[in-house]
């Protein structure tokens, strides 16, 4: 079995559909008639659902995206109202940074990867000696 969808309940999908195509060239496909808007990495798929209600639902916690370049991506997101990209703490595995998109949703940013079960701090060092080598 694995996970290929995720489902985000948004106050704007259309604009936060922006954002996740601009930032992790998400790719467009498909828009409902009620509004909802489907994106893919050709892996997962994220469906961006209208709030049907009054405020913000508070149905997911997180999720993460495998990244190439920590630098590359916080230039994108520097130009979207969201949080971060901050790092994790050194005693936490799997991601190296956190951040949010303009609605407030929690994403992981992860050069390494989910699969490994590896302490942030771990991580940086190891990258630092590839770097300093």
């Amino acid at each position: 079995m694995e996970i290929r969808h995720m489902a985000i309940i948004a106050m704007n999908p259309d604009k936060l559909a922006e954002f996740y195509i601009d930032v992790f060239d998400l790719k467009l496909l498909h828009k409902s008639p009620g509004g909802g808007v489907f994106l893919t990495d050709g892996y997962m798929n994220i469906a961006l659902l209208p709030n049907k209600a009054e405020g913000k639902s508070n149905g997911l916690n997180h999720f993460g995206f495998k990244i190439d370049d920590h630098e590359k991506v916080r230039a994108k997101l520097a130009k979207w109202s969201g949080k971060g990209p901050n790092p994790r703490p050194e005693d936490r595995p799997y991601a190296e940074m956190r951040a949010t998109d303009p609605e407030g949703n929690t994403f992981d940013l992860s050069v390494m990867g989910f699969q490994k079960v590896e302490l942030a701090g771990e991580k940086r060092k190891k990258q630092k000696e590839k770097q300093d080598a």
